[in-house]
């Protein structure tokens, strides 16, 4: 079935997101189908004379090369009859490379994305990087956005990116393994730079809100298609995937119950790796959403279904993203609650559509 309103985005659909923030008795889970893949450099034609290992400049981002594949990826919406609004964000999802970049890391091409470089600094140095807004990556940012702003026209909403959050840009400040040192050695200095990246990850969003309009009324995350009531921000912790709980708890914790208090609908991204610390995220009241990545490399879908009712269990909205089989997605339909349950899966073709949707009841 087609839609008849521009890329899918039918107005109607902001009554499921509302359902599902709010955990609201509904027949079945939200659902979006996606075709994008979890790497999306090849989809852009502005990326194609880029080599990898390569380093990536501001200069060579013009936004308006970008314009025709973010609009053809978005007409997606309008052959797949799902339950989501689509929308766009500067250098679309996976490409966390604005706040390294503006904090001094080089950007490398990568075969499938793109990745900052870590800068091995020592204290001093790492505790005076700051979110400079006359840096050119900072400017390449905002003007990516206010060029969307006017091509979308108001006919899908624009919002941030993905960006990595203070354990991941600790990382790459002090470099990977001296990173993991400081836990250790350098307790009070860690929680010092945590906390002031933390602050520096939430300002980057809150400029970037104060520059996009609201769509009907709300905000949006791009990468996960999610609409929102009010101010949102897509929260990532990567590198505790090497933290212990403890360590979680005493230096990371407070930091992100700072940054998700500053907007009303936080949500945290969320790898399988992650899961052994995850009833210390839980712990945040403040973050009022999770998005766990289905990654049955690590962890299979049978596997991950007691981390999927525990954030349930805590009256959390869930959101899933991935690739699923079919019994695979009876398995989570069968053990999960479908209020507050969002279900973004990521698919071949329109013929694995039409195997998932009988099973989703759609």
């Amino acid at each position: 079935m087609s839609s008849r309103h521009p890329f899918g985005n039918d107005p109607d659909k902001i009554a499921g997101y509302t359902a599902f923030w709010n955990r609201d008795e509904v027949r079945r889970p939200l659902v979006g189908f996606s075709f994008l893949g979890w790497f999306p450099l090849a989809y852009f034609s502005a990326c194609k004379s880029w080599q990898i290992n390569d380093y990536i400049t501001p200069e060579m981002l013009n936004p308006t090369e970008w314009m025709d594949d973010y609009e053809r990826l978005l007409q997606e919406g309008e052959a797949v009859d799902d339950d989501i609004l689509r929308g766009a964000c500067p250098i679309q999802v996976a490409f966390p490379c604005f706040l390294p970049a503006i904090m001094g890391s080089r950007i490398r091409v990568l075969p499938d994305n793109v990745m900052a470089d870590e800068r091995k600094l020592s204290w001093d140095e790492a505790m005076q990087v700051s979110l400079d807004r006359q840096n050119p990556w900072f400017e390449k940012y905002l003007e990516f956005a206010a060029a969307l702003i006017a091509r979308s026209a108001n006919r899908y909403p624009i919002s941030h990116g993905a960006e990595l959050g203070p354990s991941d840009l600790h990382a790459l400040l002090r470099g990977h393994t001296d990173s993991l040192i400081d836990l250790v050695d350098e307790p009070e200095k860690t929680s010092e730079l945590l906390t002031k990246l933390g602050d520096m990850f939430a300002q980057f969003f809150e400029e970037l809100w104060q520059q996009v309009p609201l769509y009907h009324g709300g905000y949006f995350d791009a990468q996960y298609h999610l609409w929102s009531p009010g101010p949102i921000i897509r929260m990532q912790e990567d590198a505790t995937a090497s933290y212990s709980p403890d360590t979680y708890r005493r230096l990371l914790q407070p930091v992100d119950r700072m940054i998700a208090g500053r907007f009303s609908h936080a949500f945290m991204h969320l790898h399988s790796t992650s899961m052994f610390i995850l009833d210390a995220l839980l712990e945040i009241e403040e973050i009022r959403c999770f998005e766990i990545n289905i990654e049955t490399f690590n962890i299979p879908v049978a596997g991950m279904i007691q981390f999927y009712r525990m954030v349930q269990d805590a009256e959390r909205p869930l959101l899933i993203r991935g690739t699923v089989t079919p019994d695979e997605l009876r398995l989570i339909l069968d053990s999960l609650d479908p209020r507050g349950l969002y279900l973004h899966l990521m698919a071949a073709g329109m013929d694995e559509v039409d195997r998932l949707r009988p099973i989703l009841g759609m």
